[in-house]
């Protein structure tokens, strides 16, 4: 469309969504010399316009000042603003949070394309000048990211109009400009078609919130860059493609020169050639290519170099070049011949301060930990990303499905079920160019990055010919890399659209069953395994899936929590959700499923991640180990090996060992242990680790990615027992039995029912007597599956308790036994004993039994919980660890001794929830800093489930955010037979699985002794 008057018809109208906004093109950087693209410096001939910028919001166009864009109008006395940043964490506007449904619906009666009159709208205006020596040259501007579309005026003049939010928008300055003082205005509105296109899970932001920068560009330019790599089938040669689009304002001769060169700088190929057109082709052969990979990231360095009739350079664009060959071969994808697997996780785009508006230091901190937790595949959801992680990603070596800016999830898919009566796009060709567009604007500036192995036609919109349109477009212009589109799962009319079949939150034997029918397509689930708080039980069951060959992996939803840092009435400070600012309708914390939290701190999920995402698998014996190298491309000579003997948590020996193992092969080796070692009774635990040898651009030297474990005990007879020789005093109240002994004494309580003192060393442990309990604190999880509904019995029993009887006798042994049996309101038949074992050591037995109960539901738990003093604040574990788990969370958790705070126990999930537990846990000790008083609890039988936090259960589950828990005032104790596992599956009606569950017809029991620390 030619410059014209701009109007706002065109936010409402479907084939208005681009005005004088030049053609998308490739993200190449461009020098006037040779050593400049070498060096890859900051572009001299890019003049950034981020910083402050004057500004005024107004709730709705009609409130806008009216030709604020003019030259002669003085905007200096406005308010300021920093690009890049959004308007509502500014201060301007209050943010708002939804997941499908539109952010409108309820307060605006409107289809598409329709918008809700209620539109705001920022206005930019930025003042600049001209660098000097550009002041006969041509000007650009480019917006790398504005949400959701915009209106550009220079010096009063309308410039042109855009949308799209996340791919760049750029605008020839050039017949405008004006020696001197600039004026750039730029009129932001929040709502347009785009925004029906935009239902992304995510916080519906808006403003200026990437880069905003003016380039210039030398007198022949190469405008777009295209690099093909062709790999033969033999993977013995390789092809580079090479087109270039020429922009120069005469039909001047230039010659064009292309030349590669390997990681250490040796020339591979190179190839010149001349030409008038205002376009190039130009081809380069490799030989014996070394080829990329996430595993090995190698990256050739090409330089297209533009010089005139004397061979002088005019311009060189650097493009890194990575040589692999993807496709889909009898229904696997495979990379560089091999099947890969994706392991992968979800990412939006986040930073708790900054929202979208993420840095460079963002990036790396992602892209490091990611790699270090052995993840290697990433989908941008459900946008293109800023430029830069694309060059991130090829350089560290993650596989990338990139994500065109769309989704209409909330047009389709009402609470839950599929009704498309009204969908958009659909087969509705008023969409088609729009959304096409969306289409070319990412491929065009990403398509030169080999991390990308597939293109995706968006997320949840359900299917239709649009986004066949959509498909086949990438399909004509990339023969080499895939389509993935989930959304024909509900819409098989259209399945061609996807070249994979893709689905959410499938279940295990739901994608098995798919896998056992011999498909045409290879399965990858692009979201599964939701991460929202205290998550992520059953992966290990996705992960043995591995073993059909059309199963290549899939995408955990997702990486960070979407949590806004903000400060409460008192001034501390959290992690704000959506409706923390009044922001309605909303979704609330579904915007929290990271496995890392807001502020960039991981959270206990991730130590499952990493274990099963490891490539090397290590699997030990008590005299050999395992190792499978499941790399596709690399040995294992990068890595160095520690075999660790512990006997009963402390390290006995240690081996060091390398291993070349190639890729996809396995290797027995023996663990050669001193004899010796082997021959004290008691838990033995061989672990091996894996570590890098040296220093990468991801971790540091020593970083373990690795290792497996195996657990033994040997056992000797046991010596005869000694006859106690110290004697318990009891005394035999109205009310209370005492039971008294040289550094110790015991009180239980008729009239409570329970044990009420224990007291060691003249040091109190009991501060609220020792309770049965069957509740947990509900996880999001939890909720998603209606727990407090279904089992809201178990936790008015859990606070009802009645003692029936307490009954007390004097054993042979000299020990003392008292027995409690707990009754519970409606069910009275049901029963629980709590039986206690006083020695005259000091040691108690305690034995808790359930009987059973048909009709009841699940138990979410089965426990004795008290508290004590909140001077024992610290933690010793011998148990499964470092980081909480749960029955279906707990492959990758260790055996070791451990140690931590019951402060540090407690993992902040958005709203609060259980947490803290381990698994496995064989004794823990809780004492306080100074190490003078404390006490221990040991398994008897069988391991244990712990926890130790500073809530209880109860506080935990009414509380809505972590500032309305209590100050703390106890350390809570749990110790539990079982607790149900987490789940994870999904999050608003997943149940756990049925081996993690506690059936409530099912007897339970478990013991344990407490004990006074006596080895710290």
């Amino acid at each position: 469309m030619p410059n014209s008057q701009p109007s706002l018809q065109w936010l409402s109208d479907p084939a208005i969504f681009a005005v004088n906004r030049l053609k998308a093109h490739s993200d190449h950087c461009y020098y006037t010399t040779l050593l400049d693209a070498q060096r890859r410096v900051d572009m001299e001939m890019r003049y950034s316009l981020n910083g402050d910028w004057f500004f005024h919001y107004a709730k709705n166009p009609q409130l806008q000042p009216e030709q604020f864009y003019l030259a002669e109008y003085d905007n200096r006395s406005w308010q300021t603003i920093t690009v890049p940043g959004h308007i509502q964490l500014q201060g301007f506007a209050k943010p708002h949070y939804v997941n499908t449904m539109y952010p409108w619906d309820g307060n605006a009666d409107i289809r598409p394309p329709a918008i809700p009159q209620e539109n705001a709208v920022g206005s930019y205006v930025k003042y600049f000048s001209l660098p000097s020596d550009w002041q006969q040259q041509p000007v650009f501007i480019s917006f790398q990211g504005v949400e959701t579309a915009f209106f550009v005026w220079l010096n009063g003049q309308f410039i042109g109009y855009s949308e799209d939010s996340f791919t760049p928008a750029e605008f020839n300055l050039t017949p405008y400009l004006r020696s001197g003082e600039n004026k750039l205005a730029v009129a932001v509105y929040q709502r347009s078609t785009g925004s029906w296109l935009e239902d992304q899970d995510f916080w519906r932001f808006s403003g200026i919130f990437r880069d905003v920068y003016l380039y210039t560009i030398p007198e022949i330019h190469l405008y777009d860059l295209d690099c093909k790599t062709l790999v033969t089938e033999d993977l013995t040669e390789a092809t580079i493609q090479i087109k270039g689009e020429i922009w120069s304002d005469t039909a001047v001769q230039k010659n064009i020169k292309a030349t590669l060169y390997d990681q250490n700088g040796l020339l591979v190929a190179e190839v010149e050639t001349s030409t008038i057109a205002p376009y190039c082709e130009l081809s380069l052969t490799v030989a014996q290519p070394q080829l990329w990979s996430a595993e090995s990231p190698y990256l050739y360095q090409l330089y297209v170099t533009i010089l005139d009739q004397q061979q002088q350079v005019i311009e060189v664009i650097p493009q890194q070049i990575g040589l692999r060959r993807f496709e889909l071969k009898d229904g696997v994808m495979l990379l560089n011949g091999k099947r890969i697997m994706f392991k992968g996780i979800n990412r939006h785009e986040f930073n708790c301060e900054r929202g979208r508006a993420i840095t460079k230091e963002d990036m790396l901190w992602d892209i490091k930990t990611l790699k270090q937790h052995n993840v290697n595949a990433v989908r941008t959801s459900h946008y293109p990303n800023q430029s830069l992680w694309y060059e991130l990603c090829d350089q560290y070596g993650i596989y990338l499905i990139d994500e065109m800016n769309l989704e209409t999830h909330g047009s389709w898919q009402k609470m839950g079920k599929v009704e498309p009566s009204w969908n958009i796009p659909g087969s509705d060709l008023r969409w088609n160019e729009i959304v096409l567009d969306r289409a070319k604007s990412m491929y065009e500036r990403d398509k030169n990055h080999p991390s990308i192995l597939i293109w995706s036609c968006g997320n949840e919109s359900y299917a239709g010919e649009v986004l066949l349109n959509v498909a086949n477009y990438f399909r004509s212009q990339d023969p080499y890399r895939l389509v993935h589109y989930e959304g024909v799962f509900h819409c098989r009319e259209f399945d061609q659209i996807s070249d994979m079949e893709s689905r959410m939150y499938a279940k295990p034997d739901e994608i098995e069953a798919y896998l056992q029918q011999s498909p045409a397509k290879p399965y990858i689930s692009c979201e599964f395994s939701h991460a929202m708080g205290n998550s992520n039980g059953n992966l290990h069951k996705y992960i043995t899936l591995e073993k059909y060959p059309q199963y290549q992996g899939g995408f955990i939803w997702d990486f960070i929590d979407q949590g806004l840092l903000q400060q409460d009435r008192y001034g501390k400070t959290y992690l704000a959700y959506g409706g923390d600012f009044d922001d309605r309708p909303t979704d609330r914390n579904f915007c929290c499923n990271g496995v890392i939290f807001a502020d960039r701190t991981l959270s206990p999920k991730m130590q499952e991640i990493k274990f099963l995402y490891q490539n090397i698998k290590i699997t030990p014996t008590q005299a050999t180990v395992l190792i499978r190298n499941d790399n596709c491309f690399i040995d294992t000579s990068e890595y160095y090996f520690v075999a660790h003997l512990l006997l009963n948590g402390k390290t006995q020996q240690q081996i060091r060992f390398e291993a070349a193992i190639p890729a996809l092969t396995e290797q027995e080796i023996s663990l050669n242990w001193q004899a010796e070692t082997l021959q004290q009774a008691g838990e033995y635990c061989v672990q091996v680790t894996a570590h890098l040898k040296q220093q990468t651009l991801w971790a540091a030297a020593d970083t373990e990615l690795a290792f497996g474990q195996t657990i033994f005990r040997v056992t000797q007879e046991s010596s005869q027992c000694l006859p106690i020789s110290t004697k318990l005093k009891v005394v035999n109240g109205d009310i209370n039995l005492g039971v008294i002994g040289d550094h110790f004494s015991v009180l239980f309580s008729r009239q409570e029912g329970s044990l009420i003192s224990l007291i060691y060393h003249g040091k109190e442990v009991i501060k609220t007597p020792p309770m049965p309990i069957f509740w947990r604190a509900t996880t999001d999880n939890d909720r998603g599956t209606a727990r407090r509904f279904k089992a809201g019995y178990w936790l008015m029993a859990s606070l009802s308790a009645r003692c029936r009887a307490m009954e007390w006798q004097l054993l042979d042994d000299g020990r003392v036994e008292v027995r409690f049996c707990y009754i519970y309101p409606i069910y009275q038949q049901l029963s629980v004993s709590v039986i206690y074992q006083v020695s005259p050591s000091g040691e108690i037995m305690v034995h808790c039994e359930y009987q059973g109960e048909t009709g009841l539901p699940d138990l979410p738990t089965f426990a004795l919980t008290f508290r004590t003093d909140m001077d024992y604040q610290q933690l010793s574990w011998y148990a499964l660890g470092p980081a909480e788990n749960y029955q279906d969370r707990c492959s990758g958790a260790r055996l070791g001794i451990f140690h931590n705070s019951v402060q540090e126990n407690y993992a902040p999930y958005s709203i609060p929830q259980e947490t803290g537990n381990r698994t496995g846990v064989r004794w823990v000790q809780c004492y306080n800093k100074g190490k003078t008083k404390g006490f221990k609890v040991s398994a008897v039988d069988q391991p244990l489930e712990c926890n130790f936090l500073p809530y209880t259960a109860f506080e935990l589950e009414q509380a809505q955010h972590h500032y309305e828990l209590p100050n703390s005032h106890y350390t809570v104790v749990t110790i539990a037979a079982k607790q149900m596992g987490i789940g994870g599956d999904d999050s608003w009606g997943a149940e756990v699985h049925p081996e993690y569950r506690l059936p409530a017809a099912g007897k339970l029991r478990f013991s344990f002794s407490l004990s006074h620390c006596l080895d710290f």
